[in-house]
């Protein structure tokens, strides 16, 4: 566990609690994107949603009824806003920032729980949370594997440190650290924002995929459970094939697959892309642009004479003459076309097709 402190502001701009008022009342959610929990029990559906709602005509499943919904929170259950970085601005910016600082695939999640409420029980994620409070306090209860308290969870002893969140603090907590939290005299406002940490188990396994998908699919021989020889002298020989072309894996190929299938396989993060699409055409050689927040510019070799742009969602094959270029999108904070070191007809042509492509967005 690891604690941090930093201006409330900074928090409480990520998700106020009248953010969360809009979202839950006059923003027309539907589920999964909200559950709801009462005594440590998730309920059905069918206790917060509407029924017989449409749009032109067709059904709407899953939408959220606001009256339904509060009238729970009032009860004592807590409101859960599922993967928030799908469609809430702020917390959008912020997980796609973290996914490339940190190289792993990152969610968003709020709880809302009513004053001295507490929606789950004892329990522990399967991956790393970063945590902080955007109203009210909470307070926290995070076991650690041997002290001096009993630890229910693990059946032993374990250190229980009760922490109290506020606006501005942050918590860390690791891989299947077990807490607890419970709302104080006021209705408590979190976010927890998942890290979907990738193994190196998985990167092995993906790095060795192709091997394993040439071994042979043949049925085992009839009858190699009374003669297991049979088995072993098979197994041994595939074992042995498949070693020796372990053997010739390329590591630094297999790592720069891996940096590929993460810079291309990110959520398409395009805030904004409507003005910046009406304002493409009109863009000039002074005009002012800057990469969009959460996507990288990340430039690999196809050749002599074809590089291959990385962007987040997809990727871009270019000639390797504008590498230049696209150091400065990669390297500036904010430039013009002008500033890309092409021919004037050349910078354009390449800011242009940047903003269609959602790498870049018009600053002024």
């Amino acid at each position: 566990m690891h604690q941090h402190e930093t201006d409330p502001d900074d928090l409480v701009g990520l998700l106020s609690l009248d953010d969360a008022d809009a979202l839950l009342t006059a923003g027309g959610i539907r589920t999964p994107a909200v559950r709801v929990a009462k005594d440590g029990q998730v309920l059905g559906d069918a206790a917060f949603v509407r029924r017989g709602a449409q749009i032109a005509g067709k059904p709407l499943s899953g939408l959220v009824d606001p009256r339904k919904a509060l009238a729970l929170f009032a009860e004592g259950a807590t409101i859960v806003f599922q993967g928030l970085h799908r469609y809430h601005p702020p917390l959008t910016d912020l997980v796609a920032r973290l996914e490339l600082e940190l190289g792993h695939p990152c969610q968003a999640n709020a709880y809302l729980t009513p004053p001295g409420s507490q929606g789950f029980a004892v329990h522990s994620d399967a991956h790393d949370v970063f945590v902080f409070q955007t109203h009210g306090t909470k307070l926290w209860e995070v076991h650690h594997p041997r002290g001096e308290r009993p630890c229910e969870l693990h059946g032993g002893d374990c250190r229980v440190d009760d922490v109290l969140l506020r606006p501005g603090l942050s918590m860390y907590l690791p891989t299947g650290t077990p807490h607890a939290a419970r709302a104080q005299d006021d209705a408590s406002l979190h976010v927890t924002i998942g890290i979907n940490q990738l193994t190196w188990r998985g990167a092995v396994r993906r790095a060795v995929d192709d091997l394993l998908a040439g071994v042979d699919d043949h049925h085992l021989p009839a009858g190699w459970t009374d003669h297991p020889e049979l088995l072993a002298e098979g197994l041994a020989d595939r074992l042995g094939e498949l070693s020796r072309s372990l053997a010739d894996v390329d590591a630094s190929a297999a790592a720069d697959a891996e940096a590929v299938r993460f810079l291309t396989g990110r959520t398409s993060w395009l805030r904004g892309g409507l003005h910046d699409v009406l304002a493409v055409d009109r863009l000039a050689a002074d005009t002012v642009l800057a990469r969009r927040p959460g996507h990288p510019c990340v430039v690999t070799s196809l050749g002599a004479d074809r590089i291959r742009v990385l962007i987040g969602d997809r990727y871009l094959d270019m000639p390797a003459r504008l590498a230049g270029a696209l150091e400065v999108v990669r390297t500036s904070s904010t430039f013009t076309p002008d500033d890309l070191g092409l021919d004037p007809q050349s910078n354009l042509v390449l800011a242009r097709r940047l903003v269609r492509e959602g790498l870049l967005e018009v600053s002024a």
